[in-house]
């Protein structure tokens, strides 16, 4: 397992004027690098779930199918969620200090 997958992604920060070329190359890469693993693990969480043992046939079933689409929706859900809480954690709170 990698230890990107706990870093979150700045975009906000890719669009900050004082930033430098070579910061803001540096910054997209982590981005892609976190992304790739965000894909990797729902991947593979999803598999774990969803996928018979010994796989009998070349396509997914109906019953893989539909349980493939709820898992990526619900991963995709708690990582928007998530997401949101941690960026609102790093806001500073409305009228100034905690």
């Amino acid at each position: 397992r990698s230890a990107r997958r706990g870093r979150q992604p700045r975009p906000a920060a890719m669009s900050s004027p004082n930033i430098d070329p070579e910061q803001a190359m540096t910054m997209a890469k982590e981005e892609v690098l976190y992304r790739v693993d965000l894909f990797n693990a729902m991947s593979n969480a999803c598999f774990d779930k969803c996928m018979t043992k010994p796989h009998k046939e070349s396509d997914l079933n109906v019953g893989e199918n539909s349980c493939v689409d709820r898992c990526v929706a619900k991963y995709w859900q708690v990582v928007s969620t998530v997401g949101a809480l941690l960026g609102n954690n790093s806001q500073p709170p409305p009228g100034g200090a905690p």
